[in-house]
């Protein structure tokens, strides 16, 4: 085996980490999911109207769908 064969197989996992990294980060984004430690006051829920807390939810959970779909098809890879 060359090395070049072996530095293109160690960057294909390298580069696969980082994209799905990058997918994972843009879901989370797109739902909002809340990190770190801050207070409930200043969540955008305390300010949502009932329709929009429903919306919001609904989002979360396509999100959670896609993560969860995510991981399959790079486990079935």
């Amino acid at each position: 085996m060359n090395i070049e064969r072996i530095i293109s197989m160690v960057l294909r996992r390298v580069m696969g980490r980082a994209i799905n990294r990058g997918v994972d980060a843009g879901i989370d984004m797109a739902a909002r999911r809340k990190r770190g430690g801050q207070g409930e006051a200043d969540t955008p829920e305390a300010q949502m109207t009932p329709e929009e807390r429903q919306r919001a939810k609904a989002a979360k959970q396509a999100a959670r769908r896609a993560r969860k779909a995510a991981r399959l098809t790079r486990r079935m890879r």
